[in-house]
């Protein structure tokens, strides 16, 4: 949308750098500059009669575009009025947009279902303009099966693409898949120019003053399809290529005919292959994103345990060795448990890597300081029983003594803190205000 807010930005400055004179000539000019446009455009579109007759007559009743536009339609009119924003990206997971870790576990359906889910109303309109434009030709020209394969195989590849150059991205729509229709009718405009001699069966060429009614919607849907990441380029011209590729197997002698379904079918069966190479090994990409929090909820849960055993120390219902035990035999194991798990997930994606080295560090360094801790209370001398003195009072002079002699273990008690602040530090880079 950047090249939208620019476009308006232009014309705002134009507006106040001109006089209200000047507006009204470039206005009159403008009328007149657009009536011989849809002049020119009539008599274009009528001497295109011919090609659009011959169009009809190969193929009298188009069925799958418009069965794909009412698709493209109908679910997003449901999202629309379903539940969830359509800018939160768990609304389009749940309708069927690409996610790398669900799809990558056993729901490679999405890499179809994605490209009939859109998260914009405007970019649902160009695309699905777009998608009845192209849809019409081709349908006519090349038939059901040829634009089938071709929709399908591109939007899939390039749904395919995103999850390998970004995985942890939500994505959607069916621009890869349109694009695949460009290159589907690059390849039919190549065929088109063969000699055709007197006697020749009928033909059907697309004409060159034909591919200017293209030129309006395919720059649209450029400027929409530019306004996503980076990595939507490789996706779409990934895409491109297949519809280009394949369209050159099963585009040869289109003017004559419709490509048999026997070539249609291996240039698919030949793209599926393509497909499944290059998903075996993106299968088990998985999310780590969740294991962060538990383990950031680890440090208040060990840390609650340990203060509620120094507070029943303090009291005396409990010992030095005690506290020891508890830290060797209960909060111990529970951080190395979560570290065994986290260093179990495979498939982190890179951009996910640091997560996991700073959560690991976390873990190890913590379980460190809490060996020394244990250590620390272990070397101090059991705490005797407290005793009732005269009147009722209770003597804690042995408890002093204790937590003295604790003190006094400087060298164990330092490698302690100075453990447990370097743990702490990573745990702080897991949080995330700092992610």
């Amino acid at each position: 949308m950047a090249w939208f807010v620019l476009l308006v930005v232009v014309v705002a400055v134009a507006y106040r750098l001109t006089t209200p004179e000047d507006r009204q000539r470039f206005l009159q000019r403008a009328i007149v500059v657009l009536r011989e446009l849809i002049a020119e455009g009539r008599l274009q579109y009528a001497d295109l009669e011919p090609f659009r007759a011959a169009l009809r007559a190969r193929t009298p009743i188009v069925i799958l575009t418009p069965a794909l536009v009412a698709a493209n339609v109908a679910i997003f009119m449901l999202m629309l009025f379903g539940a969830g924003a359509l800018s939160d990206p768990a609304t389009l997971v749940a309708w069927g947009a690409n996610y790398g870790p669900r799809t990558t576990n056993l729901e490679w359906w999405r890499l179809l279902t994605s490209t009939f889910v859109h998260a914009g109303f405007l970019r649902m309109v160009v695309e699905v303009a777009v998608l009845a434009q192209l849809g019409m030709l081709l349908e006519r020209l090349v038939g059901r099966s040829a634009l089938a394969a071709v929709y399908c195989s591109a939007g899939v590849l390039a749904a395919l693409v995103n999850v390998s150059a970004s995985p942890m991205a939500v994505t959607a729509g069916p621009s890869g898949a349109l694009f695949g229709l460009y290159g589907l009718l690059l390849a039919s405009i190549v065929h088109r120019d063969r000699g055709h001699e007197e006697g020749d069966p009928p033909t059907v060429a697309i004409p060159r003053s034909a591919l200017w009614w293209f030129i309006p919607a395919a720059v649209m849907f450029i400027l929409s399809a530019s306004a996503n990441d980076d990595f939507a380029f490789k996706a779409n011209g990934a895409g491109f290529l297949v519809g280009l590729v394949g369209g050159f197997v099963v585009t040869y002698g289109i003017i004559d005919h419709q490509p048999a379904l026997r070539r249609v079918l291996v240039a698919a069966g030949v793209a599926l292959a393509a497909i499944v190479a290059y998903a075996v090994p993106l299968r088990g990409i998985a999310d780590v994103r969740p294991e962060i929090p538990r383990i950031i909820a680890l440090e208040d849960k060990t840390t609650s345990i340990y203060q509620a055993a120094v507070g029943r120390a303090n009291k005396g219902a409990m010992t030095p060795e005690a506290v020891a035990q508890l830290i060797e035999r209960t909060i111990v194991p529970e951080l190395e448990a979560a570290d065994a798990h986290l260093l179990s997930i495979r498939g982190v994606p890179p951009e996910h890597q640091h997560l996991v080295a700073d959560a690991d560090e976390y873990l190890r360094l913590r379980s460190a300081s809490w060996r020394f801790y244990a250590d620390g209370w272990r070397s101090a001398t059991r705490a005797p029983r407290r005793e009732q003195q005269d009147g009722g009072v209770v003597s804690d002079a042995s408890w002093r003594q204790t937590k003295a002699q604790f003190r006094a273990n400087a060298a164990t008690r330092g490698k302690a803190e100075g453990t447990e602040r370097a743990s702490l530090e990573a745990l702080q880079r897991l949080k995330p205000s700092n992610q």
